[in-house]
């Protein structure tokens, strides 16, 4: 009796330190991924099943609740503009001269042909903030030592019922991540790539977002400058600047 209560204790230690490992790892996480603001400027490459095509754009974002983006290229994207405040979203067409709102099931529906969905773009919140996670295994992922995180949502408006993250034991960055519907069926994946330090974090340049439920390979996203902490004019965040 005594040595089973014992081994009961010692499998209650283990799981607290795995609980707080997870938990830590997911913290460092965030670390490299958050910041106050940042200007991002990109190409996004969306591979459809005849062709590609690869659309420019700078994003201006400040914490997990404003952000504005403007397409630069080509011609015929160029001068959209997004912009969201909070659980907001307005998408400017020049084309027509119009600002829609993405609202309900729209956000779920692709952002120009690509596997992004508004939903993914808008969620730029913390991980800790959004999920609960446990430590499944370590494994080698080309060789590099990598944690391997289960996430469970602990919010009723997270996009993904679970994730099961690859994450870098040296970088606390993700090689690889997979999301899944509440009913286990996996719904994207995504493949990070190209770690560089930045301003003292590490950051993926490239990445390679799936929607399985789709034909292609895929859309890549590559990071053509990212700038930490910069001066944010805070008139990009209204309306009015989506006609400007």
């Amino acid at each position: 009796m005594k040595h089973l209560l014992i081994a009961i204790i010692l499998l209650g230690l283990h799981g607290v330190i795995c609980a707080q490992s997870a938990d830590e790892i997911m913290q460092k996480i965030d670390r490299n991924m958050s910041s106050e603001n940042r200007v991002v400027e990109s190409s996004m490459t969306i591979h459809g099943s005849r062709n590609s095509r690869t659309i420019t754009s700078v994003s201006y974002t400040v914490g997990t609740e404003k952000s504005f983006t403007e397409y630069l290229s080509p011609a015929r994207e160029k001068g959209t503009k997004m912009l969201k405040l909070e659980d907001k979203l307005w998408t400017y067409y020049p084309a027509n001269d119009r600002i829609v709102q993405i609202s309900g099931h729209m956000l779920r529906q692709s952002v120009m042909g690509s596997d992004l969905s508004y939903e993914d773009m808008m969620d730029d919140r913390k991980l800790t903030d959004v999920y609960t996670a446990e430590i499944e295994s370590t494994e080698m992922m080309d060789n590099r030592k990598v944690f391997v995180l289960k996430l469970t949502a602990k919010v009723d408006d997270a996009a993904y019922y679970s994730r099961k993250l690859w994450v870098d034991a040296e970088y606390y960055l993700p090689h690889k991540e997979e999301m899944y519907a509440k009913s286990g069926q996996l719904l994207k994946r995504t493949v990070l790539s190209n770690f560089e330090k930045i301003d003292g974090r590490w950051y993926p340049m490239k990445l390679n977002f799936k929607d399985v439920l789709k034909q292609g390979k895929g859309t890549d996203w590559e990071i053509i400058s990212i700038k930490f902490d910069e001066e944010i004019p805070d008139y990009l965040f209204t309306k009015a600047a989506l006609k400007q």
